[in-house]
């Protein structure tokens, strides 16, 4: 369970749902190990939060467990975002742990958003990769292609192929790069998002790996957690759901740590704006 998530599921607000698929990663391997670690290195985290007031065991959070994956990758995603809509029928707000970053797939169909905004290093459009349209780099582009998203705002990207940068130059995709990150967050109000409804996704790659080594395909010169963080908590009132993908074993705990945080921060801060 993750920690302070005490509430039960017929009255929860918020609903962790942990989806460990590592069925595409393309370097490091062991996003199936990332709920359960996500919930481990957020065991220490205090309940009371000083910015909001607030305790995150008051805030409604219930833990809905893992959906486990199988061979048919597009039917568990299918299966997945059935999982997550049960959870928006109820008025409750979904918040997925990956996984590898495919499963936003599953998060951005079950919300239905106008906006994805994903902090990633990578652009995430590329049309097929290793063979197959449902390999966590083609993600964005799914979301954008086939679940109808508006616009995707990819905060942190700073690689993709050429091909992704020439889809990156449509009109219904903003790159924001680490050096204007801050820049972009200070800047956003609470008419940012109007009338639009917002998905937001944090791959734990788009934080520079110094801070985040256990994730599959680690980019140098990203963002740090602070940036990251100022991120969710500009998004989360807008947002409809969330998720936070990528962590792997293959580190002490640094990326499953900072990920239970952001998750913290998303109720946090959704909770704060909403009550």
């Amino acid at each position: 369970m993750f920690p302070g998530a005490t509430t039960d599921r017929e009255t929860a607000s918020y609903v962790v749902v942990g989806a460990p698929l590592d069925a595409t990663t393309t370097f490091q391997p062991g996003t199936r190990f990332g709920p359960d670690r996500v919930r481990r290195f957020a065991e220490t985290y205090d309940d009371y939060d000083r910015r909001t007031d607030s305790r995150f065991s008051a805030l409604g959070v219930h833990d809905a467990g893992d959906v486990r994956p199988w061979d048919d990758q597009r039917e568990y995603l299918d299966h997945l975002a059935a999982e997550l809509r049960s959870v928006v029928y109820d008025d409750a707000v979904p918040l997925l742990v990956g996984g590898e970053h495919t499963v936003t797939y599953a998060g951005v169909d079950a919300v239905d958003p106008d906006v994805l905004v994903v902090c990633d290093a990578h652009l995430d459009l590329r049309e097929a990769y290793d063979g197959t349209p449902w390999n966590h780099a083609c993600v964005t582009r799914r979301c954008l292609d086939d679940l109808g998203v508006d616009r995707a705002v990819i905060v942190g990207a700073r690689t993709g192929s050429e091909a992704e940068w020439d889809r990156a130059a449509d009109a219904d995709v903003e790159v924001v790069a680490p050096a204007d990150a801050r820049g972009w967050i200070d800047a956003l109000d609470g008419d940012a998002f109007a009338g639009e409804s917002v998905y937001c996704s944090v791959d734990v790659d788009g934080l520079d790996p110094a801070y985040a080594p256990g994730t599959g395909t680690m980019e140098p010169f990203g963002l740090d957690p602070r940036e990251v963080r100022g991120l969710v908590r500009a998004v989360a009132p807008s947002a409809d759901g969330f998720d936070v993908v990528e962590v792997n074993d293959r580190d002490d705990g640094q990326a499953a740590a900072v990920a239970g945080k952001l998750l913290r921060e998303f109720a946090y801060s959704h909770a704060d704006a909403t009550r």
